[in-house]
């Protein structure tokens, strides 16, 4: 009977072919697995021949710059000089303090150290005059880390009333053109600092800065006069900005005195009252002279603090009023958004 060959059939030979079979999908995924890490391997040998690359580059360009400067036997021109060629007239920086000696201490140290500074004034705002103390710890700080025999002036420019006006006081008799607004819960290497005088200098009736912000149209209801404050992380994700916060700004000495004099009394009424927006206002205050934009630079911030203004609740919804209420008293938005970041290239691969 047909049905019976089957089974004349030699019992090694079936065992054979199930094993054949089952062979069969596992080689295939061995193949497959094989293949993708030939792909992996592949992968990675590219990105490792790209970086050699980049690396061999930047070491050759390094090279043939220095190859230049020996056979010419003079330096080479910088837009941007290091820290050490920093002009004597350098920029004065103006701290913003309130009972944190502690932290002004250690602003005070780390600012005197850097090479642009040919001054130091601090805003003192407290009901109670700085302790003897206090003042000679900063002096003989300050006179200790000076360099190269440029003697830095240590200033407390006292305040008889507790305003946030008073970090833009016009101050008399300064050396310099540049003021370095700080709080003094912050801190910039001295490298960052000084390449943002550096781009200052070019650009010396704008502001430049280190901590952008945006004013954003609010288009929910319709309107085409009315804004919203963007923090940091509307920057970080749209690239685009419009003011550079006083914590941490280059700005011609110039405008303390307009701050003072000619920008409307209602502003500086409204700091005052409401404790909040002073930066903003000088923002404002610039742009609107300038029909420029600020210059955001790249740099590595420090926060010695957490107990400032904008610690406190609804500090965004607080600032967005802010910005309201100065576009209504100005008549319109000054404010010029930009994407625009200047970096120093010397201490960055990717720029």
């Amino acid at each position: 009977m047909r049905a019976g060959n089957h089974s004349l059939l030699p019992s090694s030979r079936r065992p054979t072919q199930k094993l054949r079979l089952l062979a069969s999908p596992t080689a295939a995924s061995a193949s497959i697995k094989a293949s993708t890490a030939a792909k992996m391997k592949a992968l990675i040998s590219i990105c490792i021949g790209i970086t050699i690359f980049l690396i061999a580059a930047r070491a050759a360009s390094a090279l043939a710059a220095l190859a230049f400067h020996r056979l010419h036997h003079r330096p080479t021109a910088s837009f941007f000089p290091p820290s050490p060629s920093i002009p004597r007239k350098g920029y004065t920086v103006l701290i913003n303090t309130w009972k944190r000696n502690d932290l002004l201490q250690k602003s005070v140290i780390h600012y005197s150290k850097c090479a642009g500074v040919n001054s130091i004034h601090i805003v003192w705002s407290e009901p109670n005059r700085p302790s003897d103390l206090l003042y000679e710890v900063l002096r003989e700080a300050v006179h200790s880390n000076s360099i190269r025999g440029n003697k830095i002036e240590l200033i407390f420019d006292l305040n008889q009333e507790d305003s946030l006006n008073n970090r833009f006081k016009e101050v008399k008799d300064l050396k310099c053109d540049a003021i370095f607004s700080i709080d003094d819960d912050v801190i910039f290497p001295c490298k960052s600092v000084d390449f943002a005088f550096s781009v200052w200098k070019s650009a010396p009736e704008t502001m430049v800065g280190f901590v952008p912000r945006m004013h954003w149209l609010d288009n929910s209801n319709g309107s085409l006069d009315r804004y919203f404050y963007g923090g940091w992380w509307s920057v970080w994700w749209t690239g685009t900005y419009s003011m550079v916060l006083s914590k941490a700004a280059f700005f011609h000495k110039k405008y303390l005195h307009l701050y003072s004099t000619n920008m409307s009394q209602s502003i500086r009424n409204y700091a005052t009252k409401n404790r909040n927006c002073e930066d903003i206002a000088m923002a404002f205050l610039i742009a609107n002279e300038t029909g420029a934009p600020p210059i955001w630079v790249k740099g590595r911030i420090f926060e010695m603090g957490s107990s400032g203004i904008s610690s406190l609740g609804n500090h965004e919804e607080r600032r967005t009023q802010c910005l309201n209420d100065f576009t209504a008293i100005y008549g319109r938005m000054p404010l010029v958004a930009t994407n625009v970041k200047a970096i120093d290239s010397r201490s960055s691969w990717l720029w």
